[in-house]
């Protein structure tokens, strides 16, 4: 042991204040200490070093303690958030050490303690939080063959949980994606490998399910989980219970505003892995950037509630058709009442992040602004109810249902048949936003009364409760205000009552308040002044009135800082029992504010009201890709028709060409059909989906020790063990990633496997012209292609989907178009030829399939021998002669 090395001492060795740190650091161990001292956190010795890296600041030394120099580094106490905020985008957690103690009465080291935890998935800030993103927390606890999984918004709530196999997990992290995930020391697996999750590990015995059912039964004021569906799932009681337990130590308070458990089945919604988020960049391009994405492009939410719903929407795709309909119906009536949806979007400009401030006024964190955004979003509530009841007056159209037995429209039809079936009444898809908008009045009125218009923006400076509402509040103002006045008018009167005309009433830092008499007056005094201070040609005298006004001005501002405390602590106290329907007003809220700005896009870009049906197919007509159109002046549209007798579509044709884009907007169309959204095409028909899974683009996972035809092939393994007939799957240059005819091979399997046994919707993207052979083998699948013409030395890609094969893949051309040197390009075209000639000749390629329907067999020459044989024309003996001659040539 390194005696120099102060951490390694003997705790008697430190100064006493070193002393009180590395106690309250025993007890944080992995996480960064903020200690306050004066107008500074510092952080010492190891976290001194880890934050003076991470943040960029100074690390320094100053003193000694248990024989070394105290390593050390600061942050403004004023300016903390945003070095916090830094270090949770790092993945950091950080505990925050308060004075506590009253510096006046402290013998040695000032009282300190630990008032506040903040790590990546417990944030409830503003400063710290994403205003479209939510801090998610997770806590996984494993089992024999399952996982227990359990997350919790704190901002909002929202508490849930779900039971896996452990092949889902990856899927399931990319779906919820939390910012901090609870799991036990020694769990590890494949999925993990990813800087975008923070992961704290735990000891084992914290995921215990008795623990678990304990914590949350106490939380919740029950007996048991039956309510919650969870009492026989100990792995989910286990999870839950340990994020509850977490999220308190973490705020250290209670957690009133989490009110219940969810427990999500399978099958609510549309299945998506982890490969199918990312390829289709629902809200994170492949180059993980923000934009330009689905999310992006459908995000024209004016608040960061209805942005953060959006997203979770494009997350969980719904696959009941019955419980996209009245998404669609609101929809369709703002857009057919464009006038209401005007003024609803004008009002939720004022609309404060109410799901936010609810949870900050349950954890007792609410700060003055939190509680005016509150008051002022409150007052626009009884407005969007108003525009809502128009809205409900117009009679919503219900959205369109085949049944089965009406089937797709046949290919040239219309797909926009009359609404069959709307699964309730008309007016269901604003109804429940309407009675979940309605407040009461009463602790409205308290707000108004209480928060002046524009409060400070920290309580500690004064000035956010009301004048008015507290009688003892504005006493202690007008003291602090008007203390001036008061002295003169009080001079005025002592003159007037003693008869002294040089009687004075005035005040130092000194002596305090004091009326002022000459010597030479003082036989006039009256008998209720007191001496206070004798100089040499005067005499200060103390009144009990000027005393009492001495006492109320010389702590009046003091006083009124922690009045206001207390009548602001007051004000949360009246609102917690309101947070309940100050929740419900935030859901309906980011609902209306996502369903305006849907309706406002399906107005502008021409999106189209999608139709369902239980019948199995997808018809699209004049399918358009929902990002790539807002970024080019002449997007082409296309079809697509998938039929129980057309499953699987081979997509041919040159790179560049629009296959991927191709792909991907059909896998949008229908992902955003299922989240009950308008979709950008001329219509659009949806059967049943359960899954969406694609293979597209190459990547590797060097981490995971996965080159990129091992990722590929894990992907593609993933797909055909799990997808279904009611499953889209998009597969993209499958075996691209090894030689020619291994590649080829396993393409050619794939495929046969997809139309043979899954019979999912499937598009299968290939440059192996060789297996467009398989349209002629199977009925179920057809080829269609996208074509390019070469014109003037150069290649136009024409963008359109036509039946039947390509005819090349222009590889050389597109490598021209990339900048491939001039006589790299003419050697491949040399090259070429001598393959294509070398093919000719061989019949290489062209074969590799033969075994799909082999050739005649070449004849046995014993069977040609029999043939020639005329039995009316032998005699015995020759009979027997060639039977002999036929058994030697067998």
């Amino acid at each position: 042991m390194n005696k120099l090395d102060p951490l390694n001492a003997d705790l008697a060795q430190h100064t006493p204040m070193m002393q009180q740190y590395l106690r309250i650091k025993a007890e944080h161990p992995h996480m960064l200490l903020f200690y306050r001292m004066g107008d500074f956190y510092e952080l010492f010795y190891d976290d001194a070093e880890r934050a003076a890296r991470l943040l960029d600041i100074t690390l320094t030394t100053r003193g000694q303690s248990a024989g070394a120099p105290i390593r050390m580094a600061g942050v403004p106490f004023h300016a903390a958030e945003q070095y916090l905020a830094k270090l949770i985008k790092l993945g950091e957690s950080v505990a925050i050490c308060e004075q506590i103690g009253d510096p006046k009465t402290a013998k040695g080291p000032i009282e300190r303690k630990v008032v506040r935890i903040v790590t990546p998935g417990t944030l409830t800030d503003d400063a710290l939080l994403e205003q479209k993103r939510d801090a998610i927390l997770m806590a996984l606890a494993p089992g024999r063959g399952e996982l227990g999984l359990a997350w919790l918004v704190l901002t909002s709530g929202r508490l849930a949980a779900k039971r896996i196999a452990p092949e889902r997990l990856a899927g399931e992290l990319a779906r919820i994606a939390p910012a901090e995930l609870l799991l036990p020391e020694d769990f590890e697996h494949p999925a993990l490998h990813s800087d975008k999750i923070a992961l704290t590990r735990r000891p084992v015995w914290q995921f215990d399910a008795e623990r678990g059912h304990r914590i949350l039964t106490e939380h919740f004021g029950t007996r048991d989980l039956v309510a919650f569906g969870c009492e026989d799932a100990p792995l989910l009681q286990a999870a839950a219970g340990l994020l509850l337990d977490y999220a308190r130590q973490t705020q250290q308070t209670a957690l009133p505003h989490i009110t219940g458990l969810s427990l999500e089945q399978d099958g609510s919604f549309v299945a998506l892995d982890a490969a199918a988020r990312r390829t289709l960049e629902l809200t994170e391009t492949l180059r993980g950037e923000a934009a330009p994405t689905l999310f992006s492009e459908l995000d024209r939410c004016i608040t960061g509630m209805g942005s953060r719903l959006l997203k979770t929407w494009l997350h969980h795709p719904l696959r009941q058709p019955q419980a996209r309909l009245p998404r669609l119906a609101a929809i369709r009536g703002l857009i057919e009442a464009p006038q209401v949806a005007l003024r609803l979007r004008e009002m939720l400009k004022g609309m404060s992040d109410l799901e936010r401030i609810a949870a900050r006024i349950a954890l007792k964190s609410a700060r003055p602004r939190d509680l005016s955004g509150l008051r002022d979003s409150l007052r626009l509530l009884p407005g969007l109810r108003a525009e809502l009841a128009n809205l409900f007056s117009q009679n919503l159209p219900t959205p369109a249902f085949i049944p089965a037995q009406r089937g797709l429209p046949a290919r040239g039809e219309g797909a926009n048949p009359s609404p069959t079936c709307g699964g309730g009444r008309e007016g269901d898809a604003v109804t429940h936003l309407f009675t979940r908008l309605d407040f009461p009045a009463e602790p409205l009125a308290e707000l108004i009364a209480a928060i002046r218009p524009e409060p400070s923006v920290v309580l500690r400076e004064g000035g956010v409760i009301n004048d008015g509402y507290s009688a003892e509040l504005d006493e202690l103002r007008a003291i602090q205000a008007n203390s001036g006045d008061f002295l003169m008018q009080m001079e005025a009167r002592e003159r007037e009552r003693t008869g002294i005309a040089n009687l004075r009433v005035e005040y130092n830092k000194v002596s305090g308040f004091y009326i002022e008499v000459t010597r030479a007056q003082a036989d006039k005094v009256p008998i209720d002044y007191h001496r206070r201070q004798t100089l040499k040609n005067v005499e200060r005298y103390i009144t009990p009135e000027l005393k009492a006004f001495e006492d109320k001005a010389l702590s009046a501002n003091e006083r009124a800082l922690m009045l206001e405390k207390q009548l602001f602590d007051g004000l949360l106290d009246v609102l917690m029992p309101h947070i309940g329907a100050i929740q419900a007003a935030a859901a309906a809220v980011a609902e209306l504010d996502v369903l305006a700005a849907q309706a406002q896009i399906a107005d502008e870009r021409r999106y189209v009201e999608p139709v369902f049906t239980d019948a199995w197919g997808i018809d699209i007509r004049g399918g358009r890709h929902p990002v790539v159109e807002t970024r080019t002046d002449s997007f082409i549209a296309n079809n697509l028709t998938l039929t129980p007798s057309r499953r699987m579509l081979i997509v041919t044709g040159p790179n560049m060409g629009g296959k991927s884009t191709y792909m991907r907007q059909t896998a949008l169309i229908v992902l955003m059909a299922c989240c009950g959204l308008y979709v950008p095409a001329d219509s659009a028909t949806i059967g049943p989906i359960d899954q969406i899974f694609t293979r597209i683009g190459s990547s590797d996972d060097l981490a995971g020790g996965r080159s990129t035809f091992m990722v590929e092939m894990t992907e593609t393994a993933q797909i055909l063990h799990g997808a279904t007939e009611h499953s889209l799957v998009l597969l993209d240059e499958i075996g691209r990633g090894t030689s020619t005819f291994d590649g080829m091979a396993l393409a050619w399997a794939c495929a046969r496997q997809l139309a043979e046994k899954t019979q999912a919707y499937t598009l299968f993207a290939t440059h192996y012209f060789e297996l467009t052979q398989l349209a002629q083998d199977y009925k179920t699948i057809a080829n269609v292609h996208l074509d390019a013409v070469e014109s003037g030395g150069g290649l136009v890609f024409l963008h359109s989907v036509e039946e039947g094969p390509a005819s090349q893949s222009y590889g050389i051309q597109v490598a021209r178009l990339a900048g491939v040197p001039g006589a790299v390009i003419a050697a491949a075209k040399r090259k070429l030829t001598q393959l294509e000639n070398q093919q000719v000749i061989e019949h290489g390629q062209g074969d590799l399939f033969a075994s799909a329907a082999p050739a005649e067999p070449e004849p046995h020459p014993a069977l040609e021998q029999l043939a020639a044989l005329n039995p009316d024309e032998l005699t015995p003996k020759a009979a027997l002669e060639a039977l002999y001659e036929l058994k030697k040539r067998l």
